[in-house]
């Protein structure tokens, strides 16, 4: 069957399919035939995907509106050394997540309003799409996370960012002030500046 899927797209949700002409019966015998991969109620994997996988894309078809935080985040902006082997992802703290995938493993943060929504960006990976905390959200959440993180991979990110040419200080200070953390800031910036 002829399916017109673009190889170069990963994930596709129930509502492109169907803006693609796509009924319920085709996108059904697609499935039956392999070249689609139903993920959950909303959401299918490109079987014939030909691009290179990219966790962030996969997880975001099972939490849509998670976004990608903390060390998976820091990670992903080369602000550390360490790999994490599951991916951090925020969602609003009255979300819902009903399915998770078995790998990668997901560690979900309820986050309350404010720090939910503050410093979103939307990232593209080949055709797919996923949503990341901007870098100076990012190092402010490990900071006000540095107990969790722990203490020396908290200096190393924030020494990381501060060596950074396109760093943005005045930035960093407003997500700090906005999250409440900024004392907290201040001082780590005394010493490392």
């Amino acid at each position: 069957m002829l399916t017109n899927l673009n190889n170069e797209k990963m994930i596709y949700s129930i509502n492109e399919l169907k803006k693609m002409n796509f009924t319920n019966y085709k996108i059904n015998k697609m499935v039956d035939q392999g070249s689609l991969k139903k993920l959950n109620r909303s959401y299918y994997e490109n079987a014939n995907y030909t691009g290179d996988f990219n966790d962030f894309v996969f997880v975001s078809a099972y939490i849509p509106k998670g976004v990608i935080c903390l060390m998976s985040a820091a990670s992903y902006y080369g602000l550390t050394t360490v790999r994490p082997i599951v991916v951090d992802m925020a969602i609003p703290n009255k979300g819902k997540v009903s399915t998770l995938p078995e790998w990668p493993v997901i560690n979900l943060y309820y986050f309350g309003e404010v720090r939910y929504s503050e410093g979103i960006v939307k990232k593209k990976h080949s055709n797919d799409q996923f949503m990341i905390y901007e870098i100076e959200k990012t190092v402010v959440d490990i900071i006000c996370f540095r107990e969790k993180i722990g203490i020396e991979e908290t200096k190393e990110i924030l020494k990381n960012y501060l060596d950074k040419k396109e760093r943005n200080i005045n930035l960093l200070l407003r997500y700090a002030k906005v999250l409440k953390c900024e004392s907290v800031l201040r001082k780590y910036l005394e010493v490392l500046l």
